[in-house]
């Protein structure tokens, strides 16, 4: 299934909905924080801009915030919430659609890299960001870290989580680093289940690493969550920042 396919009219009228613990405060100030002061002044370009979770309160921050977004009707539901004016939007694909101006700061948040199906085409994501920065510029990216180590020999699935109303299930494809995520609502009064299901590309940190290198970024830093914890090997996900190079004095 084509990602265009996925993120269709339904599941945009839900989106914000379905993923409400990511709009709490606790969730996000510390994200918006972070990326206002990577920004250091600038302006922000945000690949999959989706419906504006991170981009409508940085931008009320002072951050001149522009976007890439791959489907319409996501992009519909942020115009709801902020007009072509307050946060330009171009509907492309974040590994080649190319926005106005350049930026101090790009950044790709809640996994999304990992939507891109094929290494390629997560490197040409880092070349395009590259394309877009100044001189200094940095790529931050919110990941999780698969969890191979969950899964015993035979086993293909393992339970990302399981809370009342919700549960995630992913099942790994580990010849092809995919990985299908099945998420379960059980809404009040419903007979049934309603199933959503996302394939993504898993990316360990060193091979993230190395796609950054190769288009010219070095690592900056990498933590545990948006706080600053420090990472570690039991860390379910990061936070990375790159860096490309400074522009030489003449």
């Amino acid at each position: 299934m084509k990602q265009e396919e996925i993120w269709d009219d339904d599941v945009a009228r839900r989106y914000d909905t379905d993923s409400a613990d990511h709009f709490a405060t606790e969730v996000l100030a510390p994200t918006v924080d972070r990326l206002a002061e990577l920004a250091d002044g600038g302006a922000a370009l945000e690949f999959a801009i989706g419906t504006g979770r991170v981009a409508v309160p940085l931008a009320e921050r002072g951050v001149p915030v522009t976007g890439i977004e791959l489907s319409p009707p996501m992009l519909e539901q942020l115009r709801a919430k902020a007009d072509e004016a307050s946060i330009p939007v171009v509907v492309g694909d974040m590994a080649s659609a190319t926005a106005p101006g350049e930026y101090t700061l790009v950044y790709l948040v809640y996994n999304t890299i990992s939507n891109l199906l094929t290494q390629a085409e997560q490197v040409e994501c880092f070349r395009n960001a590259a394309r877009h920065l100044a001189p200094g510029g940095r790529f931050v990216i919110e990941l999780w870290v698969p969890e191979l180590r969950k899964l015993t020999p035979g086993q293909k699935a393992t339970v990302g989580e399981a809370d009342p109303g919700y549960i995630l299930l992913d099942t790994y494809d580990v010849l092809r680093q995919h990985v299908v995520s099945h998420h379960f609502w059980f809404e009040d009064g419903a007979k049934q289940a309603r199933l959503q299901r996302s394939p993504h590309r898993y990316i360990w940190p060193a091979e993230l690493d190395l796609m950054a290198q190769l288009a010219g970024f070095e690592l900056e830093s990498r933590h545990a969550d948006w706080d600053g914890a420090a990472f570690t090997a039991d860390s379910p996900s990061h936070v990375s920042v790159y860096r490309i190079a400074p522009a030489r004095s003449a």
